[in-house]
């Protein structure tokens, strides 16, 4: 007598572990050859024996956002930037940004902040709340109001998703993205180079300082420190540092950064204790 029980479950079983995987490989065939590809074309073989591991960054989750921004720090980190060790100056930096991101436009993100070991007067983001500056920018400001202004430009960045939209441009623009998307690792290099070389646009800059001052203001730091922090470093002669090397000129900025808190006054005073500040940041004197 034929066992029908054990054939429907063995049927069952052969039907989850089959068909299922099989639906995908022809899902991903089907991408791979009904989709036109400009220029470049992708090798979507690789990505159909891995899962295929495709992205549309115009959708992007936060947490696929997290992931990709993991691996791009991991590559930055192992090639082209040194972190700065002391864990006292870290520490002050991890605190004033998560002061900031509480009252950011992504505060569920899990943000994660660096010093690099650098004199340059810089700071730059990258994906998925991954924030870095420079201890020479450290050593520039005057108070953890002007500190904070620069983090909290870097954090609106992250917030307008501005990498994410220069990634997804610069891909088709380079004939990396098709309909199905991005594989995963080219956007991952494509990540690293911009966030190292960014191309700063005009619209970009703008709403970061506008979301930076909101984010700062709701933080409860004195307004002024962003501000006086780019008229500082303009002063100073020389070239022009990396932080204010963009496309809007800074004097434009800096007229947009007045109007906005003539427009929204504020009575934060917090961080302008410069003597405080310099005790933070000892540690770097030394170096």
């Amino acid at each position: 007598m034929f066992n029908w029980k054990g054939f429907a479950a063995n049927y069952r079983v052969w039907r989850r572990r089959w068909f299922y995987p099989l639906i995908s490989v022809v899902v991903a065939l089907s991408l791979c050859l009904s989709t036109p590809l400009p220029g470049r074309t992708l090798d979507f073989l690789p990505l159909i024996l891995q899962g295929v591991q495709v992205l549309q960054l115009s959708n992007i989750s936060d947490r696929q956002e997290t992931d990709i921004g993991k691996q791009i720090n991991q590559q930055i980190l192992g090639s082209q930037v040194r972190l700065y060790r002391n864990s006292e100056v870290n520490s002050y930096v991890e605190q004033i940004g998560r002061r900031l991101v509480a009252s950011s436009d992504r505060p569920n993100l899990p943000f994660t902040f660096q010093v690099v070991e650098d004199d340059a007067i810089n700071a730059f983001a990258t994906l998925g709340g991954y924030v870095y500056v420079h201890t020479g920018l450290l050593k520039a400001a005057d108070n953890e109001a002007e500190l904070a202004s620069v983090i909290a430009h870097e954090i609106g960045h992250i917030g307008g998703r501005h990498l994410v939209k220069q990634m997804r441009q610069k891909a088709i623009a380079s004939g990396l993205a098709s309909a199905s998307g991005l594989d995963r690792n080219t956007a991952v290099n494509i990540g690293v180079e911009l966030a190292l070389n960014r191309p700063r646009s005009r619209q970009d800059e703008f709403d970061a300082d506008q979301r930076g001052l909101r984010t700062l203001t709701r933080a409860g730091y004195a307004q002024s420190g962003i501000v006086s922090f780019m008229q500082k470093l303009l002063k100073k002669g020389g070239s022009t540092p990396t932080f204010l090397s963009t496309h809007p000129g800074t004097s434009d900025r800096i007229d947009g950064l007045r109007r906005a808190i003539n427009s929204q006054p504020s009575n934060g005073k917090y961080g302008l204790d410069n003597a405080s500040y310099k005790a933070n940041i000892r540690p770097l004197a030394k170096s």
